[in-house]
């Protein structure tokens, strides 16, 4: 379940974006993330064990329910409609591929549809099902990259940084995306008789697998490096199975995520998704807005997320393992840039809307 939380989609399309931005010099940016991943995994892991509420409930242990309502408000408002909008579009480029041809966003769109159409319908992933998508998942990744590490030369690496070295800090940011979900220890404590080891194991098996597609896939220039790397072991048989693999699993990440805002945005919330994720889409294909940028602003919100996370830890768990994370966590938004933005803009309006709401009186509320 706590690999499951890592573990999705993202591991599809995300060494190819990586790639794009720092070259071969991208598996730095892999090995820094995954070092980053022990204390934010731990910082996490110990929190679950003392508190509740995941790590909105966190924040408003440790600061107040006003400092809670951005961290809400970055998941609802940008989390997950971006999230939901780029793993789609994943999706659709696997499935097309596989199929040798279609429209790679009218096949992600439909995608997403049918994940609202389930939620509607009250049709919910189930721990089992989800546990069997991310076993398939990681079986497929296990397979590709043993077939193919062999093959890895010292030309793959050549040029090694031809982007520069800041190159790597840019690739950590859209890589993020890939190493979020660490909170989620905090909500599956209870799943777990020892949360502490559960974390370790997870930190390997993701290890593992996140170190050795990121060098199998290096000096890629695939939008479907995955794909690529099991038609090398089972030759054009392995489309269908590359097909199959990317609905059920881009399905399953997709309605997972709109469960989960959905509930955030009350009574109406999954209605407020739709909205949101229906103007997304049409801007982005009217924009024509990259998959990459997609993905960036998802990963930028979502470390700001586990970034006020790790600030709450400091605060309730005296923590320097918490500290050092925060601020390595704030690096990596540093590297951000202009997507900054998104996060700022959205917590002073979660800020402005908290005050503004506080001082209306309780008669006149509903004006």
């Amino acid at each position: 379940m706590y690999v499951g939380a890592v573990l999705g989609p993202g591991v599809l399309v995300l060494p190819a974006l990586a790639d794009e931005a720092a070259g071969p010099a991208s598996v730095l940016a892999w090995v820094a993330l995954l070092a980053l991943s022990v204390p934010i995994a731990v910082s996490f892991a110990r929190l679950g064990e003392r508190h509740r509420g995941g790590v909105t409930g966190f924040v408003g242990t440790a600061f107040g329910a006003r400092a809670a309502r951005p961290v809400a408000w970055w998941f609802y408002l940008a989390g997950v409609p971006f999230g939901v909008l780029g793993g789609a579009l994943v999706g659709g480029r696997y499935i097309a591929h596989a199929l040798g041809g279609g429209d790679p966003a009218l096949i992600g769109i439909l995608l997403l549809a049918a994940a609202f159409a389930a939620n509607y319908a009250g049709l919910r992933v189930s721990a089992g099902v989800q546990v069997l998508l991310v076993g398939l998942l990681a079986v497929l990744l296990a397979v590709a990259i043993a077939y193919n590490v062999p093959s890895v030369s010292r030309d793959d690496f050549q040029p090694f940084a031809p982007h520069g070295w800041l190159a790597v800090g840019h690739a950590a940011v859209v890589l993020f995306f890939a190493f979020s979900g660490w909170e989620a220890a905090s909500n599956l404590a209870d799943e777990f008789t020892d949360p502490r080891r559960a974390t370790r194991r997870t930190l390997v098996v993701v290890a593992v697998l996140y170190l050795g597609l990121a060098v199998t896939t290096a000096g890629t220039t695939s939008d479907v490096p995955l794909a690529d790397l099991l038609e090398r072991a089972f030759g054009p048989s392995a489309r269908l199975v590359t097909a199959v693999a990317a609905t059920l699993l881009t399905f399953g990440a997709i309605n997972t995520y709109l469960a989960g805002g959905a509930r955030l945005g009350g009574r109406h919330g999954l209605t407020g998704l739709l909205v949101l994720c229906a103007v997304l889409t049409a801007v982005t294909l009217r924009l024509d807005v990259e998959l990459d940028t997609l993905m960036r602003v998802a990963s930028t919100t979502l470390a700001a997320v586990t970034a006020a996370g790790l600030a709450a830890a400091v605060k309730l768990l005296r923590s320097r393992t918490a500290a050092f994370a925060l601020g390595c966590t704030a690096l990596v938004l540093a590297f951000s840039g202009a997507l900054l933005a998104v996060p700022l803009v959205i917590g002073v309006a979660a800020l402005v809307s908290a005050r503004v709401g506080s001082a209306v009186p309780a008669g006149r509320s509903s004006s």
